[in-house]
């Protein structure tokens, strides 16, 4: 199996940013596409971004575009999601995932074969 972890969230003021990243172990062998999801207290789990395995294709969620990029180091395993002008609304745990599938598939369906644990961030006003 592939096993994702999650690090980088934690409390910043509104405006601020933060880079969170997902370290990939285990079975990384695959050309995975990989993305990013959250969910705030009393919601569902909504999608992020996304990335291709190649990197040449992101997609975002239209409450995140302009303000977070998706990226990934295959060399590394490792994603990232760099936040910028963070917003109340935008507080919730952040997951990462990994999908035999499309990036595009991930953003639409919403589809993940591995999941990390989330990492919580907090975005005060």
């Amino acid at each position: 199996q592939v096993q994702l972890v999650e690090s980088g969230g934690g409390l910043v003021q509104a405006g601020g940013s933060l880079r969170l990243s997902c370290a990939a172990s285990g079975r990384t062998f695959n050309r995975y596409a990989m993305g990013w999801f959250r969910q705030a207290p009393g919601k569902e789990r909504d999608f992020v971004a996304a990335i291709s395995w190649s990197g040449s294709s992101t997609y975002y969620a239209t409450s995140v575009k302009g303000r977070f990029t998706i990226s990934r180091d295959n060399a590394k395993n490792a994603m990232y999601l760099q936040m910028n002008s963070l917003k109340p609304e935008d507080t919730a745990v952040y997951y990462c995932a990994a999908d035999r599938g499309a990036a595009q598939g991930m953003a639409v369906t919403g589809r993940g074969d591995y999941w990390g644990q989330g990492t919580q961030v907090t975005v005060s006003s």
